[in-house]
């Protein structure tokens, strides 16, 4: 199997060196990541700056390739320039952080796998719940289980990915796993404005979760409750519940 790994946190981030731990037994794996924390970048790709790559070696050996870029970036670069084979599969993780409800729509982690979802590679993002003291080792196990899963049933949907949240407890207190969809989460943001030496005006932006749209079966309350979920997700957003009634609205020239 051939494996390529990306991430928004960095190359030198550890939830992707313990990424390519857990699945280097899989296969030919190929990691292609930022070359410093890209989070919360969205889809964004790089258009009026040339990209840079670099070797990296971790742990006295080569790792992988360093990007000037964004996750997508990152993506798009390897398949239609550094690697010599397309993957057969996308991971990208593991994210510090969960990315669920409207998160994904600004997650570099997922907008990792939707490139290669976009690209027709069957693709994971996976994270987990906590932006403190990870320990990363269950969510890589299971990581290459969903990667093998994928394998197993012959890939995936076209323009599908699968977004993958794991809990940050014990192994012995994650309950199971849950098949969901995505809650529509509130965030209550806020910009803290201050100064800098010089006095300038300066803001950055800041908030927290306020609750979520209460659906016990969606992403954001399952994983409160110690469940690893996993989410598909299309790269299609058309609205077609809607896309009828829209039709029959009065647009004129």
């Amino acid at each position: 199997m051939k494996i390529l790994l990306t991430n928004d946190d960095g190359i030198y981030a550890e939830g992707i060196r313990a990424l390519y731990n857990a699945l280097t037994d899989l296969g030919d794996i190929t990691v292609v990541a930022p070359d410093t924390e890209r989070s919360a970048v969205g889809h964004a790709i790089t258009l009026s700056d040339p990209l840079r790559v670099k070797n990296v070696n971790r742990g006295g050996k080569f790792f992988g390739y360093a990007v000037t870029g964004t996750p997508a970036d990152c993506v798009k670069i390897a398949i239609r320039a550094i690697l010599r084979d397309r993957p057969d599969i996308v991971v990208s993780g593991i994210n510090l952080g969960p990315n669920v409800g409207y998160s994904v729509l600004y997650s570099g982690t997922v907008s990792g796998a939707t490139e290669g979802a976009m690209l027709g590679i069957p693709s994971i993002a996976v994270s987990l719940g906590t932006f403190e003291d990870p320990d990363y080792s269950y969510a890589a196990e299971f990581a290459k289980k969903a990667v093998l899963l994928v394998a197993g049933n012959n890939g995936l949907p076209k323009g599908t990915l699968l977004n993958v949240n794991v809990p940050a407890v014990a192994r012995e207190q994650i309950k199971g796993v849950r098949v969901v969809k995505q809650s529509a989460r509130a965030i209550e943001e806020r910009f803290d404005k201050r100064q800098d030496p010089r006095r300038r005006t300066y803001y950055w932006l800041t908030g927290e979760v306020i609750g979520s749209d209460g659906q016990e079966d969606a992403d954001l309350e399952t994983l409160r409750r110690n469940y690893v979920t996993v989410t598909p997700i299309h790269c299609d957003m058309t609205d077609y519940g809607f896309l009828q009634l829209l039709k029959e609205w009065k647009f004129e020239l």
